[in-house]
């Protein structure tokens, strides 16, 4: 499938800077926006973590879903009213304190809906540690 990239990571991230002046406060990243893919992280600290050490939830379920909002982003423009309409997702493993990596990829982009995976690595162990599938309501174009 034919994805062309129409915002770089760079852009992106200059435009969620615009239009959500927080959204890098948890230490959240977009580091590359390639055709069909995007590429984003998460530095998981002391706020991050749940009892036991390990990486929480609600921090995966963020990576998900900003990184299927950063690589429709990056293949529709600037679209700040793409909204989550679903997001599942599969914990597979603990994760430990540090940074993770969302590699998602854009598994239907039409008029109205976007689809994407997005696999959830620990940068320490380089195992999958979480698994999420989200769809995206894009706002009608105007005419």
């Amino acid at each position: 499938m034919d994805h062309s990239v129409v915002m770089t990571a760079e852009q992106v991230t200059a435009y969620l800077d615009e239009v959500f002046p927080a959204w890098s406060s948890g230490g959240l990243g977009i580091k590359s926006i390639t055709p069909g893919w995007a590429e984003v992280t998460q530095e998981a600290g002391q706020n991050n973590l749940r009892p036991g050490g390990t990486v929480n939830g609600p921090t995966l379920f963020t990576l998900a879903d900003f990184a299927a909002y950063a690589v429709i982003l990056g293949h529709v423009g600037e679209q700040a009213l793409a909204v989550t309409t679903n997001l599942s997702i599969n914990f597979l493993r603990k994760a430990p304190p540090g940074a993770v990596i969302g590699h998602c990829r854009l598994l239907k982009l039409g008029k109205r809906l976007a689809v994407t995976d997005c696999d959830i690595t620990s940068v320490e162990t380089g195992e999958l540690i979480a698994q999420a599938h989200a769809t995206y309501s894009l706002p009608p174009t105007k005419a």
